[in-house]
């Protein structure tokens, strides 16, 4: 079926969307199956609560107790979405000295990227990356005196019990110190930024239990931990306390922040070095103290800890009665049990670290990758398995971001000669451009916008959806019709040269026409058309022409190229066998366009498996195979893919996707889980039935999710 006939059933699509199978799962049972035990410490089975805005993980001891034990694993961050910070600028450096103009198909076109000289474009470039960056608000832990007055230790705390209850969202961690029992309860408030501990031990009868408070200083790296405590000059931390409370304000250079301490019971809390705090419980058997995290100082206490594990058990029972389930317990193949526990836990963790109204960086909100900065690209790994499952709300939060920073988008379009509006790549809450030689060259995060807002349309199919998106969604496609470049002898337009594909091996000056670019770029446009038809305009004719004349998916041997300059990609030794396989996105999150033949991409499917260099590849990759290998209906390779054993598609005991020593943690792989078992359960629009992704032995039970276009 061709794509525009296709949109003339839109009606029937939508209400296929809605159809899943008449059955009902016990959805806290499917979810409760997969709570997450620890019975040691170990740096990479840390755990997190968190409400999509903050989030705070903790080690074996339900706190931040041992960050140095965890510091190369999964550290105990503790971020925000508003938390950022910048050095001072004492150079007056301007991100536009890390300009370079490149002359491309005729048009000559400035690029942000990471120029080494001269020595001013050196200057501007590592500050304009590093800056700003996102923080680590603060080192929550436990103090606990020996017998011999000695701090207890890592190797000290014994027989470890701990639980991550999914259901709740609360963790509760049992252990023992010389043999004496202490229990502490965790939980983070769903409504403000803030954690809640309940304390118990007959060790706080003797004043042998207290709660640290420390502060580090951005360590200004690709990554930070939240582990730099010596550079005490360069920052403030300053106390007011009153009867059980404390108000704690940080100030780093122009960024400021408060930090609310309460507590029941008696307590006594005081200053011991210059970002340093100890909270002294002097009450018998147990202990409740509250910190709550604002950018601007509060005026009364937010919460307790009673508030707070209420607000963790009703907002997250509501949540997963909300929306999607899939209940893998049917199937008697031993790997359903781990894909289910996969699918549980990525609910869990992406509604912790991605559902704020910003578009977040790869590792959440636990610690620093880029230095806290998103990446546009992945924002569609990020947020759009919320629509799929149901809860599209999650999704539009981080969308509407894009309202904010449009104008810098339209900036950056006209700055390279082209309409609408170019959306960033490596970027940050205020939306500016960060200096990447990679990400400045990269075009598939265009897309994303339209087809994010076409998720929501499908939710919500009326004039209120067309008018809040429609001008963004129209100057998107504007700026996408205005970037391929005219071949006289093809009579073709081509994407580049003077572009990255999403596979990121590539020269940006010499490549052209990677496929699946290709394929989304044609997709994506006739998507914009269907939004003015809806609008009550005509179509766009300049976006006419592009889809009518764009340069078609470049194959040799009935296999799809990577790009239109490799037709030797798939040799042996070839460079482009490694990174991410994008050839398979034509036809794994987008249908069949711009002329994609399925017979083609099924030899292309088998191909790229038999050649891959998979040790060289990220987490989302295997979710994208498995979208493809769905699409094509074939169920074993579908499954096959999504469990691939590869050191990039480990998940971890507390279900993050783990990639390497850099990044411990990955979550779009968390977000492709959740994409592609959505899709192996409903099947796309084209498809009449239903668990097209599964062998047929697997009994997959589901509800509430919603189809793939």
């Amino acid at each position: 079926m061709k794509l525009k006939t296709s949109f003339l059933l839109f009606a029937f699509f939508f209400l296929s969307a809605s159809v899943v199978q008449s059955q009902t799962i016990n959805r806290e049972a499917v979810v409760k199956r997969h709570n997450v035990k620890v019975n040691k410490i170990d740096s990479l089975s840390s755990l997190t609560v968190g409400n999509g805005n903050f989030a705070f993980t903790v080690d074996a001891t339900g706190m931040q107790s041992f960050p140095e034990a965890y510091a190369k694993g999964v550290p105990l961050g503790t971020q925000s979405a508003w938390g950022w910070h910048s050095f001072p600028n004492t150079e007056n450096l301007n991100v536009k000295d890390a300009l370079k103009t490149y002359d491309l198909e005729g048009r000559k076109i400035s690029y942000t990227v990471q120029v080494k000289e001269p020595e001013l474009g050196r200057k501007t470039v590592d500050y304009f990356r590093v800056n700003p960056h996102r923080l680590q608000l603060g080192n929550i832990g436990l103090e606990i005196k020996k017998k011999d007055g000695s701090l207890a230790m890592a190797n000290d705390i014994q027989q470890i019990k701990q639980e991550l209850n999914v259901w709740s969202g609360i963790i509760t961690s049992s252990f023992k110190v010389e043999g004496v029992p202490v229990k502490i309860t965790t939980a983070a408030h769903q409504l403000h930024d803030a954690v809640s501990f309940r304390i118990e031990s007959s060790l706080l009868n003797s004043n042998r239990i207290a709660v640290r408070l420390r502060f580090p200083y951005p360590n200004g790296q690709f990554k930070d931990v939240g582990d730099n405590y010596k550079s005490d000059d360069k920052h403030s931390s300053s106390l007011t306390s009153s009867t059980g409370s404390a108000l704690i304000k940080r100030t780093l250079d122009t960024t400021n922040y408060y930090v609310d301490v309460n507590w029941t019971s008696s307590a006594t809390i005081k200053k011991i070095a210059a970002h340093y705090f100890v909270l002294q419980p002097t009450a018998k058997g147990s202990f409740e103290c509250s910190f709550s995290f604002s950018e601007k100082k509060p005026v009364t206490t937010i919460t307790n800890f009673f508030k707070t594990k209420q607000s963790s058990e009703v907002s997250w029972k509501k949540f997963w009665l909300s929306g999607g389930a899939v209940d893998f317990s049917a199937t008697k193949n031993p790997r359903a049990f781990e894909m289910e526990r996969r699918v549980v836990l990525s609910q869990y963790l992406t509604k912790v670290n991605c559902s704020s109204a910003y578009p977040p960086q790869e590792t959440g909100l636990t610690y620093n990758s880029w230095f806290g900065k998103p990446h546009l690209e992945m924002h569609w790994w990020h947020a759009v398995h919320f629509a799929q499952w149901g809860r599209p709300e999650l999704m539009e939060k981080s969308l509407d971001w894009y309202f904010s920073v449009a104008e810098k988008a339209k900036l950056i379009a006209k700055r390279q000669g082209f309409e609408g509006l170019r959306w960033q790549k490596m970027t940050d809450n205020n939306g500016d451009e960060a200096p990447s030689s990679v990400g400045a060259f990269l075009i598939w995060q265009q897309p994303h916008f339209i087809y994010m807002a076409e998720m929501l349309y499908r939710h919500n199919p009326n004039n209120k959806t067309l008018n809040k998106y429609k001008e963004l969604l129209f100057a998107t496609a504007d700026f996408m019709a205005s970037f391929p470049s005219y071949n006289e002898a093809t009579k073709k337009y081509n994407l580049g040269k003077g572009l990255i594909p999403a596979q990121e091996c590539f020269d940006a000056v010499s490549t052209f026409n990677p496929t699946y670019e290709l394929s989304y770029w044609s997709w994506a446009l006739e998507v914009a058309q269907q939004w003015r038809i809806r609008a009550g305009l005509q179509r766009e004719k300049k976006w006419d022409e592009i889809i009518n004349n764009l340069a078609p998916l470049p194959q040799i041997n009935g296999v799809y190229l990577a790009a239109g300059n490799t037709p030797d990609c798939y040799e042996k030794g070839s460079k482009y066998l490694t990174d991410h396989p994008a050839v398979l996105g034509a036809y794994s999150t987008i249908p069949a366009a711009n002329g994609l033949d399925t017979v083609v991409m099924k030899k292309t499917y088998f191909t790229v498996l038999e050649k891959w260099d998979w040790n060289e590849t990220w987490g989302w990759d295997y979710p994208l195979m498995a979208m493809t290998a769905a699409r094509l209906h074939m169920g074993e390779e579908a499954v096959n893919a999504l469990l691939m054993p590869v050191r990039t598609n480990t998940y971890l005991i507390n279900g993050h996707n783990y990639q390497d020593d850099r990044l411990t943690i990955y979550l779009p792989g968390n977000g492709g889980v959740l994409n592609a078992v959505a899709l192996m359960c409903t099947g796309a629009d084209a498809d009449k039935g239903i668990n097209i992704g599964f062998p047929k032995s697997w009994n997959v039970k589901w509800e509430g999710l919603r189809k793939m276009f």
